[in-house]
């Protein structure tokens, strides 16, 4: 039931009108004047609906002082301008006499409904910002806490951040927070992931490029760099920049210009850099496969996200969340977690991280029968990986690649490709995948 205030100094309209309303469910008080009105607590109800024209102050005067209760405006006066001034002075909205019945119910309705949603969204974000202290981030360990605080610290900045991290820890989602709390949010955030490009193509697609300057090329094209100007720009994978781009790279961070492909003329911008990577770029310098200046140019400062598997108890609060909104996504009504599963994801490495845990919970969904995912709808069969492993010191301060590598290279003699990928807890296909990617060739 909603409370309303009704505000009509005409008698008869005023009290058709509190009849009306109370058919409608509603507790209704009417009174004939704004002083009347003051009387009555007016922040405390859900709406009021006051004619314009009233003896002593005008209805408009509730708009201010009842705030942020919503007020609707009735006249008899149904001018345009009269509308207007009401509306520009806060007016939720403006209903002219004589109004049908139907009108006003419906009108009361739309009002009444939307504040009803922007007050569950404000409820809502208060939830999220006391669950996601940082723009959607959820972390309760004393890694993540330090997290926060770093973005927190450098977000407000232009510093250029490298952020470390295994594949699957959140590295874009960190770039977001630090766009969303920086004073360039209201421009782009550009992001774009430099191994998703060949090393003829990743140029232009940096820089731009212009008409005729390689086949193909049939028309001037913006870069992204160009694109994000006034804003920032996100590099994914920043390890995979061949090394003619790095030296483009550099001149943006050092000299806050950019050359087309097949250009002379310099274009100035004003682009904050954000980098990621899983890669060791410390060694890749040491191997000339990084330029040296341009790594000292983007570790102005870093931020090291941890792995899941060493968050403890964020891996259940992430998880319950990550089962709401799958939950939701594929209409599945709402869904827990038995303890035996809660123990079981506390027991596994998760080498994909959160983006490995985000695919287990989606595809639990799809396959428990009932309300309560159990242990066996996860499907992760080797959930004591810790325990099943030969005894191998997992090393944390390696990226995924190198573990696997490192692991691979150390085993592949004393085990065969099915024992090797249900030792890492990946198929057999990924671990051929991978032993291509990485340049790991199996053992003869």
């Amino acid at each position: 039931m909603s409370r309303l205030l009704v505000v009509e100094d005409e008698t008869i309209i005023r009290e058709s009108l509190k009849r009306l309303l109370e058919r409608q469910g509603h507790d209704i008080t009417a009174v004939s004047s704004v002083a009347e009105a003051e009387e009555k607590s007016i922040n405390t109800y859900d709406l009021i609906i006051s004619d314009l024209r009233l003896p002593g102050e005008p209805g408009t005067v509730l708009i201010g002082r009842a705030a942020p209760t919503p007020v609707l405006i009735m006249t008899s006066y149904s001018t345009v301008q009269s509308a207007v001034d009401a509306m520009k002075q806060g007016a939720v909205d403006y209903i002219a006499k004589p109004f049908s019945h139907d009108e006003m119910i419906i009108t009361v309705k739309r009002i009444l409904d939307k504040s009803f949603v922007e007050q569950q969204n404000l409820l809502l974000q208060k939830e999220v910002a006391r669950d996601y202290p940082i723009n959607g981030m959820i972390g309760n360990c004393q890694a993540m806490h330090e997290i926060f605080d770093k973005i927190n610290r450098v977000a407000p900045t232009d510093a250029t951040v490298l952020i470390l991290g295994e594949t699957g820890t959140g590295k874009e989602l960190v770039a977001r927070a630090i766009h969303a709390q920086s004073e360039r949010h209201n421009h782009p955030l550009i992001s774009i992931n430099c191994g998703a490009f060949s090393e003829n193509l990743i140029e232009s697609e940096l820089f731009g490029h212009e008409k005729g300057a390689f086949t193909g090329a049939m028309q001037t094209k913006k870069g992204l760099i160009e694109a994000a100007n006034g804003g920032t720009l996100f590099l994914d994978e920043i390890g995979e920049l061949p090394l003619e781009a790095q030296a483009n790279l550099l001149r943006v961070l050092q000299e806050n210009e950019i050359r087309r492909v097949g250009s002379s003329k310099t274009i100035n911008v004003d682009v904050r850099i954000l980098v990621a990577t899983h890669k060791n770029l410390k060694r890749m310098v040491d191997d000339k496969l990084f330029r040296d200046d341009l790594y000292y140019r983007l570790n102005v400062f870093e931020l090291d996200l941890p792995p899941l598997r060493e968050r403890g108890r964020d891996i259940s609060k992430l998880a319950e969340k990550i089962l709401t909104k799958m939950s939701n996504r594929i209409h599945r009504r709402e869904m827990i977690f038995s303890d035996a599963a809660y123990a079981q994801m506390l027991k596994y490495l998760w080498p994909g991280n959160v983006r490995e845990l985000e695919n287990i919970i989606e595809r639990a969904i799809i396959l428990c029968r009932g309300d309560c995912i159990d242990a066996d709808d996860l499907g992760l069969s080797n959930s004591d990986q810790g325990q099943n492993l030969p005894k191998y010191e997992l090393d944390t301060k390696l990226s995924l690649d190198d573990y696997f590598v490192s692991f691979v290279k150390r085993f592949q003699s004393e085990y065969n490709e099915t024992e090797l990928s249900k030792m890492l807890g990946i198929s057999r296909k990924n671990l051929w995948e991978r032993r291509q990617r990485l340049e790991v060739p199996a053992r003869k």
